[in-house]
């Protein structure tokens, strides 16, 4: 959807939905509204009645979105991010001894720093599996067990190649040997159809601001089994409170302090837009986008892509005699037109693509239109033609 600029220049045509989707939906901002309109409904910490219990009515909605069997097992946090981080540390601080951990190079910082760091510090000792054609398969996972692993960290769909993984064999593998999968899917929740009911991972994470089309701060994870992972945090639930330590009742084991209300509130609305549109018509519609894009770029063999066919409505490319920087700030200043340039946060796949000098990347939402993706391939082309000459 394009947005209105300076007086004489183009229309903003924003293509940064894998970071942060945008616009939102318009029952999204007024549910956020009508959220800081009201006093929040704090379940078992308040007096106040016949107000909307977004916590609740939104664990419900992401059961019924997600196909998860125990909404009270959805866990509120701040982020992918943060989610993934309260998961790996909680994992470590249960198993209490060191171990060993499986992940990718596919995998987002939010993935690879945390299990870095504990590495250096003696927690676990950790091998990353490579992918090919943009997908890790379960043969690569098993090549790397020992009988020491217990944890495997990965992506769902990763955020530079657009490549969605199957990870229901990789689940099955890991629950028959008592192996704990946390699946990271920032880039899918909201974007394709997930059936929590049928893959049996340890957790899965999502966030609320991108396919979602929530607002920022708000993300969270599902978990099948709480017993799996110890809390890293502490603090107020408004249950329990004659307690000095934490409750072990879900999900107050892992929320502590004030929710974040807009944020959630937010959700909710983003996953009824979803229900209502489908998720099945906003997958084709995505990957209609991409393919109209993929066509017209394609047509100039000095624009350099690096999955030619993606899942997920996500392009990365670059331009022969360009870097990827010059490659965004002339599309920005010369067309309005907002892309991701640099590393994307994920620093192995770059690596194998690039020689790690990073790439532009474009990502559709279900709100971009097909003529903004025609004046955005029409931009890129003229670039690489501008750069040729």
């Amino acid at each position: 959807m394009a947005g209105n600029t300076e007086a004489g220049g183009p229309p903003l045509i924003y293509l940064n939905n894998a970071a942060t989707s945008w616009p939102k939906p318009h029952e999204v901002l007024e549910e956020v509204a009508r959220c800081l309109q009201t006093p929040f409904f704090e379940l078992g910490r308040s007096t106040a009645g016949g107000i909307t219990d977004y916590p609740s009515a939104t664990r419900d909605a992401l059961a019924g979105l997600l196909h998860a069997g125990e909404p009270g097992h959805f866990i509120f946090t701040g982020s992918a991010t943060d989610s993934l981080n309260l998961l790996i540390h909680g994992f470590v601080k249960k198993e209490k001894k060191p171990f060993h951990a499986i992940t990718t190079e596919l995998e987002h910082n939010s993935v690879l720093r945390p299990l870095h760091s504990l590495a250096g510090e003696g927690h676990l000792s950790l091998s990353v599996v490579p992918f090919q054609e943009g997908h890790v398969t379960l043969h690569e996972i098993k090549k790397a067990i020992r009988p020491e692993t217990r944890l495997v960290v990965m992506t769902h769909g990763s955020n530079v190649l657009g490549s969605l993984q199957d990870i229901r064999p990789i689940a099955e593998y890991c629950r028959a040997n008592d192996i704990f999968l946390v699946v990271d899917g920032a880039q899918t929740a909201g974007q394709v159809p997930i059936n929590l009911s049928a893959i049996p991972a340890g957790a899965f994470v999502f966030t609320g601001h991108k396919a979602l089309f929530g607002i920022p701060g708000i993300g969270g994870f599902y978990l099948n089994d709480p017993e799996a992972i110890a809390p890293v945090r502490q603090g107020g639930t408004g249950t329990d409170s004659h307690l000095l330590s934490q409750p072990v009742d879900m999900p107050q084991k892992f929320e502590t302090g004030t929710p974040n209300y807009p944020g959630i509130a937010s959700l909710l609305a983003g996953i009824r837009y979803i229900e209502r549109e489908g998720v099945d018509t906003i997958a084709r519609k995505c990957k209609d986008l991409l393919f109209l894009f993929i066509k017209e770029i394609k047509r100039n063999p000095d624009i350099l892509l690096y999955t030619p066919a993606p899942d997920l409505p996500v392009v990365s490319f670059n331009i022969r005699n360009l870097n990827n920087d010059e490659t965004g700030y002339i599309l920005g200043k010369a067309y309005n037109i907002v892309t991701r340039t640099g590393l994307h946060c994920a620093p192995l796949v770059h690596d194998r693509i690039d020689s790690g000098k990073g790439c532009v990347r474009v990502s559709f939402s279900h709100l971009t239109t097909p003529e903004e993706c025609l004046v955005a391939a029409g931009a890129v082309r003229e670039v690489a033609e501008g750069a040729d000459r």
